[in-house]
């Protein structure tokens, strides 16, 4: 496989340097791995601290800024990132007012975010945790006790993010954050395998006739294969998986969300195809983000989440965001 990187052993570093040259109005530290707002910490404001494996650009170290994360934690490819980052970074970003951990559900993620909380407290940081688990694909992954956590996390980031800037205490943060991803579903679909830095080639075999449903953002095994379908087939699964799940009642935010090497003008086909079974299914859509935000390296696919929001939380979605991977109102 063609890269465009120096070697795989420094392939997190360079990126990080690349981020800190284009973003002055964030402190990249590339030793220590932590991403953190040139502003923090903000007097009174609750910060908020999340990370994973890298290579899910621009998740998470992209949505780090003005109405989303106060820090992010980068770790190795695809490897959870160690308690000494996110103890550096709930370090980097507390006020006073309380830090939140945003964590995806992976077994690595968890462990090492509840590590990094108790070794927090024990210097005086007051840490609340919130658990991001919204793909329905699967139960119990290759990588997860219940289910993983994917697309709702950008919806998770940006409106706990807006709740701290707005100068909530950190109990409502935190509770915000829970409804947000209580509200929210996830289902992702994989035409063809990403390839790591490290392995060089793709990380496991689907054949050019075949889909992945149900795919995780590593590459986990989803609920099945089957020959390749059309656009609106494939929405119609996805849709039917997540709202079966849901069974929202409100308006519901849309992420239509490619997983790295899939362009916008197939985004945004698979986009009418998701709005047009929403219709059918009498699901009635606030708002629509429509991109790559939370990848798979160069994985081919999509996918699909659904935010269901009453108006505090459709507000909060609104709000401004100024952050490398989302931006909008200031």
């Amino acid at each position: 496989m063609k890269m465009l990187i120096n070697v795989p052993e420094t392939v997190v570093a360079d990126a990080l340097r690349g981020l800190a040259a284009a973003h002055p109005e964030l402190t990249v530290d590339v030793d220590n791995r932590v991403i953190v707002r040139r502003d923090a910490p903000v007097a009174g404001k609750v910060g908020l601290v999340s990370g994973g494996g890298s290579g899910h650009e621009p998740l998470h170290g992209g949505f780090v800024g003005p109405g989303m994360l106060s820090a992010a934690c980068p770790g190795e490819v695809f490897t959870s990132p160690v308690p000494d980052q996110m103890l550096r970074a709930a370090a980097a970003v507390d006020s006073g007012a309380g830090v939140l951990f945003i964590v995806k559900n992976y077994t690595g993620d968890v462990l090492n975010f509840d590590m990094a909380a108790e070794l927090a407290e024990d210097e005086g940081i007051r840490v609340a945790k919130v658990l991001v688990n919204d793909d329905v694909a699967v139960t119990d992954s290759l990588y997860t006790a219940g289910r993983r956590g994917t697309g709702a996390t950008l919806f998770v980031e940006k409106i706990a993010g807006a709740a701290a800037d707005e100068g909530m205490p950190l109990e409502r943060v935190e509770a915000i954050a829970r409804q947000v991803n209580e509200n929210s579903r996830s289902f992702g679909i994989a035409l063809s395998a990403c390839s790591t830095p490290a392995k060089g080639s793709p990380t496991f075999d689907l054949p050019s006739g075949e889909l992945e449903l149900g795919i995780g953002i590593h590459g986990e095994p989803g609920r099945e294969r089957r020959a390749m379908m059309t656009s609106g087939e494939i929405a119609e699964v996805a849709v039917e998986a997540v709202v079966e799940d849901l069974q929202p009642r409100n308006p519901v935010l849309v992420l239509v969300n490619g997983m790295g090497a899939t362009p916008l003008l197939e985004l945004y086909g698979f986009n009418a195809e998701v709005h047009r079974v929403l219709a059918q299914r009498g699901v009635p859509v606030a708002r629509v983000l429509v991109g790559n935000y939370v990848t798979s390296l160069d994985m081919a696919g999509a996918s699909l989440t659904l935010c269901q929001v009453d108006e505090e939380l459709l507000r909060l979605w609104d709000a401004p965001v100024q952050t490398a991977g989302l931006r909008w109102g200031m």
